[in-house]
Protein backbone atom coordinates (compact mmCIF):
# COMPACT_ATOMS: atom_id res chain seq x y z
CA UNK A 1 0.00 0.00 0.00
CA UNK A 2 1.02 3.67 -0.46
CA UNK A 3 3.92 5.13 1.61
CA UNK A 4 2.22 8.22 4.14
CA UNK A 5 5.44 10.36 3.26
CA UNK A 6 7.14 11.42 -0.29
CA UNK A 7 9.97 8.55 -0.19
CA UNK A 8 10.07 6.47 -3.58
CA UNK A 9 8.48 3.60 -3.63
CA UNK A 10 8.08 0.76 -6.25
CA UNK A 11 5.08 -0.39 -8.17
CA UNK A 12 3.60 -2.72 -5.95
CA UNK A 13 3.75 -0.43 -2.91
CA UNK A 14 1.28 2.39 -5.53
CA UNK A 15 -1.64 -0.94 -5.59
CA UNK A 16 -4.52 0.44 -3.28
CA UNK A 17 -5.08 3.44 -1.20
CA UNK A 18 -7.27 4.72 -3.43
CA UNK A 19 -9.71 7.56 -2.73
CA UNK A 20 -13.55 7.26 -2.06
CA UNK A 21 -15.52 9.88 -4.17
CA UNK A 22 -18.63 11.74 -3.52
CA UNK A 23 -21.10 12.03 -6.38
CA UNK A 24 -23.07 15.10 -5.55
CA UNK A 25 -24.49 15.94 -9.18
CA UNK A 26 -25.31 12.20 -9.79
CA UNK A 27 -26.82 11.86 -6.27
CA UNK A 28 -28.23 14.81 -6.26
CA UNK A 29 -32.18 13.21 -6.88
CA UNK A 30 -31.37 10.85 -4.00
CA UNK A 31 -33.74 11.27 -0.47
CA UNK A 32 -32.31 13.95 1.87
CA UNK A 33 -29.75 12.61 3.92
CA UNK A 34 -28.80 9.11 1.56
CA UNK A 35 -25.31 9.70 0.23
CA UNK A 36 -23.36 7.64 -2.37
CA UNK A 37 -19.66 7.13 -2.59
CA UNK A 38 -17.51 5.49 -5.32
CA UNK A 39 -14.06 3.65 -4.82
CA UNK A 40 -11.38 5.13 -7.41
CA UNK A 41 -10.51 1.62 -8.04
CA UNK A 42 -9.54 3.09 -11.60
CA UNK A 43 -6.39 4.92 -10.60
CA UNK A 44 -4.49 2.24 -9.50
CA UNK A 45 -1.29 1.40 -11.32
CA UNK A 46 -2.88 -0.66 -14.06
CA UNK A 47 -5.90 1.13 -13.92
CA UNK A 48 -8.47 -1.25 -12.50
CA UNK A 49 -9.61 -2.82 -9.19
CA UNK A 50 -7.87 -6.19 -10.15
CA UNK A 51 -4.47 -4.96 -9.49
CA UNK A 52 -5.39 -5.65 -5.87
CA UNK A 53 -5.89 -9.84 -6.30
CA UNK A 54 -3.67 -9.84 -8.96
CA UNK A 55 -0.80 -8.64 -6.69
CA UNK A 56 -2.10 -10.82 -3.63
CA UNK A 57 -1.95 -13.83 -5.99
CA UNK A 58 1.22 -13.34 -7.28
CA UNK A 59 2.83 -12.77 -4.02
CA UNK A 60 0.78 -15.58 -2.46
CA UNK A 61 2.24 -17.53 -5.08
CA UNK A 62 5.79 -16.82 -4.02
CA UNK A 63 5.37 -17.06 -0.32
CA UNK A 64 4.13 -20.88 -1.32
CA UNK A 65 6.55 -21.39 -3.14
CA UNK A 66 4.41 -22.19 -6.04
CA UNK A 67 5.56 -19.53 -8.33
CA UNK A 68 8.96 -19.98 -8.88
CA UNK A 69 11.56 -17.83 -11.12
CA UNK A 70 11.32 -19.95 -14.55
CA UNK A 71 7.40 -20.54 -14.19
CA UNK A 72 5.12 -19.15 -16.98
CA UNK A 73 1.99 -17.26 -15.25
CA UNK A 74 -1.25 -17.98 -16.63
CA UNK A 75 -4.49 -17.75 -16.41
CA UNK A 76 -7.86 -16.67 -17.99
CA UNK A 77 -9.11 -13.39 -18.41
CA UNK A 78 -11.72 -11.36 -19.75
CA UNK A 79 -9.75 -8.51 -19.68
CA UNK A 80 -8.36 -5.97 -16.37
CA UNK A 81 -7.45 -8.74 -14.10
CA UNK A 82 -4.68 -9.57 -17.55
CA UNK A 83 -3.57 -6.23 -17.53
CA UNK A 84 -2.85 -6.56 -13.95
CA UNK A 85 -0.71 -10.05 -14.33
CA UNK A 86 0.88 -8.31 -17.15
CA UNK A 87 1.91 -5.21 -15.38
CA UNK A 88 3.07 -6.71 -12.07
CA UNK A 89 4.86 -9.52 -14.33
CA UNK A 90 6.78 -7.13 -16.38
CA UNK A 91 8.04 -5.66 -13.02
CA UNK A 92 8.83 -8.80 -11.41
CA UNK A 93 10.29 -10.83 -13.84
CA UNK A 94 7.90 -13.33 -15.12
CA UNK A 95 6.29 -14.54 -18.32
CA UNK A 96 2.52 -13.88 -18.61
CA UNK A 97 0.28 -16.19 -20.92
CA UNK A 98 -3.47 -15.15 -21.07
CA UNK A 99 -6.45 -16.63 -22.31
CA UNK A 100 -9.16 -14.61 -23.90
CA UNK A 101 -11.61 -13.91 -26.00
CA UNK A 102 -10.61 -12.68 -29.15
CA UNK A 103 -12.57 -9.48 -28.80
CA UNK A 104 -11.44 -8.66 -26.08
CA UNK A 105 -10.70 -4.74 -26.06
CA UNK A 106 -7.16 -4.78 -24.01
CA UNK A 107 -5.36 -7.20 -26.57
CA UNK A 108 -2.71 -4.15 -27.42
CA UNK A 109 -2.34 -3.09 -23.63
CA UNK A 110 -1.82 -6.65 -22.96
CA UNK A 111 0.83 -6.98 -25.94
CA UNK A 112 2.70 -3.63 -24.75
CA UNK A 113 3.33 -5.41 -21.94
CA UNK A 114 4.82 -8.35 -23.09
CA UNK A 115 1.72 -10.73 -22.34
CA UNK A 116 1.24 -13.97 -24.30
CA UNK A 117 -2.12 -14.58 -25.77
CA UNK A 118 -4.10 -17.29 -26.12
CA UNK A 119 -7.23 -16.37 -27.60
CA UNK A 120 -10.98 -18.38 -27.62
CA UNK A 121 -14.09 -17.48 -30.27
CA UNK A 122 -16.36 -15.21 -28.35
CA UNK A 123 -19.23 -17.65 -29.33
CA UNK A 124 -17.96 -19.78 -26.98
CA UNK A 125 -18.43 -17.53 -24.57
CA UNK A 126 -17.25 -15.91 -20.89
CA UNK A 127 -15.79 -19.39 -19.24
CA UNK A 128 -14.29 -20.66 -22.76
CA UNK A 129 -10.82 -19.20 -21.82
CA UNK A 130 -11.13 -20.53 -17.96
CA UNK A 131 -11.80 -24.00 -19.24
CA UNK A 132 -8.73 -23.71 -21.45
CA UNK A 133 -6.25 -22.15 -19.07
CA UNK A 134 -7.43 -24.82 -16.95
CA UNK A 135 -6.48 -27.53 -19.54
CA UNK A 136 -3.18 -25.73 -20.64
CA UNK A 137 -2.36 -26.32 -16.20
CA UNK A 138 -3.26 -29.37 -15.61
CA UNK A 139 -1.24 -30.80 -19.24
CA UNK A 140 1.59 -28.84 -18.29
CA UNK A 141 2.04 -28.12 -14.12
CA UNK A 142 6.12 -28.09 -14.50
CA UNK A 143 5.51 -25.35 -17.02
CA UNK A 144 3.33 -23.02 -15.19
CA UNK A 145 1.67 -21.41 -12.26
CA UNK A 146 -1.78 -21.34 -12.24
CA UNK A 147 -3.25 -18.94 -9.99
CA UNK A 148 -6.97 -19.73 -11.14
CA UNK A 149 -8.25 -16.16 -9.81
CA UNK A 150 -12.15 -17.86 -10.07
CA UNK A 151 -10.86 -19.93 -7.48
CA UNK A 152 -8.29 -18.43 -5.75
CA UNK A 153 -9.09 -17.51 -1.98
CA UNK A 154 -5.99 -14.94 -2.14
CA UNK A 155 -8.05 -13.36 -4.28
CA UNK A 156 -11.09 -11.91 -2.20
CA UNK A 157 -8.57 -11.86 0.86
CA UNK A 158 -6.97 -9.24 -0.59
CA UNK A 159 -10.16 -7.20 -0.67
CA UNK A 160 -10.67 -7.98 3.03
CA UNK A 161 -7.11 -7.37 3.90
CA UNK A 162 -6.95 -3.77 1.95
CA UNK A 163 -10.31 -2.24 0.05
CA UNK A 164 -12.66 -3.00 2.93
CA UNK A 165 -10.43 -1.22 5.79
CA UNK A 166 -10.09 1.81 3.40
CA UNK A 167 -13.76 2.11 2.95
CA UNK A 168 -14.06 1.93 6.85
CA UNK A 169 -11.95 4.73 7.64
CA UNK A 170 -12.73 6.73 4.60
CA UNK A 171 -16.68 6.89 5.53
CA UNK A 172 -15.20 7.00 9.30
CA UNK A 173 -17.40 3.86 9.72
CA UNK A 174 -20.44 5.04 8.48
CA UNK A 175 -20.78 2.81 5.58
CA UNK A 176 -24.35 1.13 5.54
CA UNK A 177 -24.42 -0.31 2.10
CA UNK A 178 -22.08 -1.90 -0.42
CA UNK A 179 -22.86 -2.86 -3.45
CA UNK A 180 -21.17 -4.22 -6.38
CA UNK A 181 -21.27 -6.40 -9.97
CA UNK A 182 -19.33 -9.22 -9.33
CA UNK A 183 -16.39 -11.16 -12.20
CA UNK A 184 -14.81 -13.66 -10.20
CA UNK A 185 -16.24 -12.22 -6.65
CA UNK A 186 -13.15 -11.29 -5.14
CA UNK A 187 -13.93 -7.51 -4.54
CA UNK A 188 -18.10 -8.00 -3.48
CA UNK A 189 -17.00 -11.44 -1.19
CA UNK A 190 -13.78 -9.88 0.68
CA UNK A 191 -15.11 -6.68 0.92
CA UNK A 192 -18.67 -7.67 2.47
CA UNK A 193 -17.30 -10.01 4.54
CA UNK A 194 -14.69 -7.80 6.39
CA UNK A 195 -17.29 -4.99 6.47
CA UNK A 196 -19.77 -7.29 8.04
CA UNK A 197 -16.94 -8.04 10.86
CA UNK A 198 -16.81 -4.22 11.37
CA UNK A 199 -20.41 -3.56 11.05
CA UNK A 200 -22.97 -6.56 11.24
CA UNK A 201 -25.94 -4.75 10.27
CA UNK A 202 -24.12 -4.00 6.79
CA UNK A 203 -26.19 -4.54 3.52
CA UNK A 204 -24.44 -6.17 0.98
CA UNK A 205 -26.41 -5.36 -2.56
CA UNK A 206 -25.28 -7.81 -5.56
CA UNK A 207 -25.55 -5.56 -8.94
CA UNK A 208 -25.93 -7.91 -12.62
CA UNK A 209 -26.56 -7.67 -15.46
CA UNK A 210 -30.28 -7.35 -16.58
CA UNK A 211 -30.20 -10.97 -18.87
CA UNK A 212 -27.19 -13.17 -19.84
CA UNK A 213 -26.64 -11.41 -23.30
CA UNK A 214 -25.38 -8.13 -22.28
CA UNK A 215 -22.42 -5.54 -22.43
CA UNK A 216 -21.29 -5.26 -19.60
CA UNK A 217 -17.73 -6.86 -19.59
CA UNK A 218 -16.46 -8.95 -17.28
CA UNK A 219 -19.66 -8.74 -15.18
CA UNK A 220 -21.86 -12.13 -14.47
CA UNK A 221 -25.45 -12.53 -14.75
CA UNK A 222 -25.18 -15.42 -11.98
CA UNK A 223 -27.73 -17.50 -12.55
CA UNK A 224 -26.46 -18.68 -15.97
CA UNK A 225 -22.79 -18.51 -15.59
CA UNK A 226 -20.37 -21.03 -14.05
CA UNK A 227 -20.02 -19.41 -10.83
CA UNK A 228 -16.67 -18.93 -9.00
CA UNK A 229 -15.19 -21.13 -6.41
CA UNK A 230 -14.91 -18.16 -4.02
CA UNK A 231 -18.50 -16.35 -4.27
CA UNK A 232 -20.76 -16.81 -1.63
CA UNK A 233 -24.13 -15.79 -3.01
CA UNK A 234 -25.30 -15.98 0.68
CA UNK A 235 -23.17 -12.70 1.66
CA UNK A 236 -25.84 -10.88 -0.81
CA UNK A 237 -29.18 -9.51 0.80
CA UNK A 238 -30.66 -8.27 -2.23
CA UNK A 239 -29.84 -8.11 -6.03
CA UNK A 240 -30.28 -5.16 -8.64
CA UNK A 241 -30.28 -5.58 -11.85
CA UNK A 242 -28.72 -2.96 -14.82
CA UNK A 243 -29.02 -2.98 -18.81
CA UNK A 244 -26.35 -2.44 -20.92
CA UNK A 245 -28.05 0.88 -22.22
CA UNK A 246 -28.51 2.16 -18.58
CA UNK A 247 -24.62 1.32 -17.60
CA UNK A 248 -23.87 3.29 -20.93
CA UNK A 249 -25.57 5.99 -19.49
CA UNK A 250 -24.45 6.51 -16.62
CA UNK A 251 -20.73 6.09 -17.39
CA UNK A 252 -21.14 8.50 -20.23
CA UNK A 253 -23.19 10.86 -17.47
CA UNK A 254 -20.19 10.28 -14.96
CA UNK A 255 -17.89 11.65 -17.46
CA UNK A 256 -19.88 14.79 -18.54
CA UNK A 257 -21.54 15.68 -14.80
CA UNK A 258 -18.37 14.03 -12.40
CA UNK A 259 -15.56 14.57 -14.79
CA UNK A 260 -15.02 11.15 -14.10
CA UNK A 261 -13.99 8.58 -17.11
CA UNK A 262 -14.75 5.34 -16.59
CA UNK A 263 -15.80 2.08 -18.14
CA UNK A 264 -19.25 0.51 -18.43
CA UNK A 265 -19.16 -1.40 -15.46
CA UNK A 266 -18.46 1.38 -13.08
CA UNK A 267 -21.81 2.74 -15.01
CA UNK A 268 -23.40 -0.36 -13.95
CA UNK A 269 -22.52 -0.12 -10.43
CA UNK A 270 -23.03 3.81 -10.17
CA UNK A 271 -26.77 3.47 -11.64
CA UNK A 272 -27.67 0.15 -9.23
CA UNK A 273 -26.35 2.32 -6.46
CA UNK A 274 -28.54 5.39 -7.54
CA UNK A 275 -31.46 3.63 -8.14
CA UNK A 276 -31.17 1.38 -5.09
CA UNK A 277 -30.58 4.60 -2.77
CA UNK A 278 -33.92 5.88 -4.03
CA UNK A 279 -35.31 3.78 -1.37
CA UNK A 280 -32.89 4.49 1.97
CA UNK A 281 -34.15 6.23 4.90
CA UNK A 282 -31.98 9.07 5.61
CA UNK A 283 -28.57 8.66 7.18
CA UNK A 284 -27.97 5.55 4.51
CA UNK A 285 -24.16 5.41 2.88
CA UNK A 286 -23.96 3.40 0.13
CA UNK A 287 -20.51 2.85 -1.31
CA UNK A 288 -20.15 1.07 -4.73
CA UNK A 289 -16.71 0.91 -7.27
CA UNK A 290 -15.25 2.14 -10.20
CA UNK A 291 -14.22 -0.67 -11.61
CA UNK A 292 -11.59 0.40 -14.60
CA UNK A 293 -11.16 3.90 -16.42
CA UNK A 294 -12.62 4.67 -19.93
CA UNK A 295 -9.76 4.84 -21.69
CA UNK A 296 -9.60 1.32 -22.75
CA UNK A 297 -13.29 1.21 -24.32
CA UNK A 298 -12.58 4.37 -26.84
CA UNK A 299 -13.84 2.08 -29.49
CA UNK A 300 -17.04 1.53 -28.26
CA UNK A 301 -20.09 3.32 -30.00
CA UNK A 302 -22.37 4.45 -27.42
CA UNK A 303 -19.84 7.08 -25.86
CA UNK A 304 -21.62 9.14 -28.98
CA UNK A 305 -20.28 10.70 -32.04
CA UNK A 306 -16.86 13.35 -32.28
CA UNK A 307 -15.62 10.57 -29.74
Amino acid sequence: MPDGDNTPTGLIEKVGGTPLLKLPRLARSLPRGVEVYAKAEHLNPGGSVKDRAALAMILDGERTGRLTPGKVLLDATSGNTGIAYAMIGAARGYRVRLCLPANANVKRTLRIYGAELIETDPRDGFDAPQRLAQRLAAEEPETYFYPNQYDNPANWRAHYDTTAPEIWEQTGGRVTHFLSGVGTSGTFTGTVRRLRELKPSLKAVLMQPDSPLHGLEGMRHVETSILPGIFDAALADERVEVSTEEAQAVARRLALEEGLFVGVSSGANVAAALRYGEGLPRGSVVVTVLCDGGGRYLSEEFWGEGV
